[in-house]
């Protein structure tokens, strides 16, 4: 089928419609700026309709039998699988993903499909000790009702499912926004898998709308109870203002400024392996990227020629050219705001290693050193192919520079010594850290997050299950209980 002709549509209450919105998003190939799909947002009424509609279909899923509702995500998981090469394309065509980046993500969705597997029979009971004699505690893990999700555009397949799937497979009902520049990838298709996986009408509907429609009404409606954003710490910030001030949970999953750290004893081939590919995998638009590559002094002339040998290598064009490792920039907005940043640094000082061109949203890599300490660039992140070079003398000064950033989020240890590598990563400040890997890592049953401006709670696992059911307390007296009067 092509996705871009027949889904660039709302649904809603099970139905493919159109939005009732005045204007509309025009989804654009980044690489060839070719019109993809022209779709008129959705307003507030719509918005209104898919929460109505989610909290109507969701007393009786979470009423099902969960070995029934698994069933569901048996066929998503199985459609997934024959359908890989068409998503493929498709996520070349609207975020401008190479092949790796696409078999890359592919991954990561057939992954969290197979735990949802298990996360549909994972609500599991308590039964608790009492103070009082002959009564007993119940605790009993339900749905929390309707979720809003709302999707970024980086990796807008996972990111947009490693929420909705797990909400589903728990037994709630679900309203995903997704980002408008991958209303298909990250929106559309989403349903289209699951309604074709037997998914009951109603359970999950997507709204494709801007704020300047629809203003905070997303955030603010009766209906959800929980909150998951994924994108910038600007926009999580006024995300979790909003909800708490409706008394709803968020799960924020925001930006990072993550730092490789390459110590003395590293193997510094390997090191610069998992360098490049931290920093450059999908144009650097990856939270969990390395925008900051602190190097001991001892070895840094000789991991810079490295590094900077094997970015210059990289094969800069076409993403639908397999041989391609970095394809275009979301847009040429995002493009031109990091070539801004980059020469802001380089007329304060910094040294470009290696300083890429940039036509239009494509753009090769940079690799900067000599920075000042207190360089803007530093402190931000760099959602783009530009690479910051930063010499340390000894542990304490790394982990002081490693943790100079209000972000908490990944980052990664190379050294000869696994000990030495955890003692070091238990002292930076984020929610997760590899020892002798990448800083770009996810999986589905381990805990996924960040500290400071990283976010609020956790994805994955245990702490899916946290995030998207709640806890009731139900205890039961046997025999009669004595009351003062």
């Amino acid at each position: 089928m092509s996705y871009f002709s027949e889904l660039a549509l709302q649904y809603i209450d099970g139905e493919w419609c159109g939005g009732s919105g005045s204007w509309d998003i025009v989804d654009v190939d980044p690489y060839t700026g070719d019109k993809l799909a022209t779709i008129t947002v959705a307003t507030v009424a719509e918005v209104d309709r898919a929460y109505r509609a989610a909290e109507r279909a969701q007393r009786g899923w979470a009423a099902t039998n969960p070995y029934q509702r698994r069933l569901v995500f048996e066929r998503a998981l199985r459609l997934v699988e024959e359908r890989q090469d068409e998503i493929a394309r498709a996520i070349t065509a609207e975020l401008g993903g190479t092949a790796l980046k696409a078999g890359f993500e592919l991954s990561l969705v057939k992954d969290m499909l197979r735990e949802c597997l298990h996360l549909s029979v994972a609500s599991e009971g308590r039964l608790l000790p009492s103070t009082a004699p002959g009564k007993e505690n119940r605790l009993h893990r339900l749905p929390v009702g309707v979720v809003g999700v709302i999707s970024p555009f980086n990796f807008p397949l996972f990111l947009a499912l490693k929420a909705v799937a797990p909400a589903l497979a728990l037994g709630n009902g679900v309203v995903l926004k997704p980002h408008q520049e991958t209303p298909v990838v990250g929106g559309s298709l989403i349903a289209k898998l699951f309604e074709d996986a037997g998914l009951p009408p109603g359970l999950l509907n997507v709204v494709i709308t801007d704020i300047a429609e629809i203003g905070d009404s997303f955030l603010e409606h009766p209906v959800p109870k929980v909150i998951s954003f994924t994108g910038s710490d600007q926009v999580g910030r006024h995300v979790a203002t909003v909800a708490a001030a409706h008394f709803k949970r968020t799960v924020l999953e925001l930006g990072g400024n993550s730092a490789l750290i390459v110590l003395d004893d590293a193997d510094l081939d390997y090191a610069v392996d998992a360098a490049v590919f931290s920093r450059f995998v999908h144009q650097g638009q990856v939270c969990m990227a390395a925008n900051r590559v602190l190097v001991d002094r001892s070895v840094l002339a000789e991991f810079t020629e490295k590094f900077v040998a094997k970015t210059a290598s990289l094969t800069v064009g076409d993403p639908k050219d397999p041989a391609t490792h970095i394809g275009p920039l979301i847009n040429s907005v995002q493009a031109d705001a990091i070539n801004a940043q980059v020469d802001q640094a380089i007329a304060a000082g910094a040294t470009a290693l290696l300083r890429g061109d940039t036509t239009g949203s494509l753009m090769a890599p940079t690799v900067l050193t000599d920075l000042a300490e207190d360089a803007p660039i530093l402190q931000r992140e760099l959602f783009g192919p530009v690479a910051l070079l930063v010499p340390f003398d000894g542990e304490d000064e790394a982990v002081r520079i490693a943790n100079d950033t209000p972000f908490g989020l990944s980052g990664a240890v190379h050294t000869a010594d696994a000990e030495r590598g955890v003692r070091i990563a238990q002292r930076i400040e984020t929610g997760m850290i590899h020892v002798n890997g990448g800083t770009i890592a996810d999986e589905p049953g381990v805990p996924f997050g960040g500290e400071k401006h990283s976010g609020v709670g956790r994805l994955n696992g245990e702490s899916t299950v946290d995030a998207f059911t709640t806890v009731k307390w139900i205890s039961v007296q046997h025999g009669r209980a004595p009351f003062p009067f």
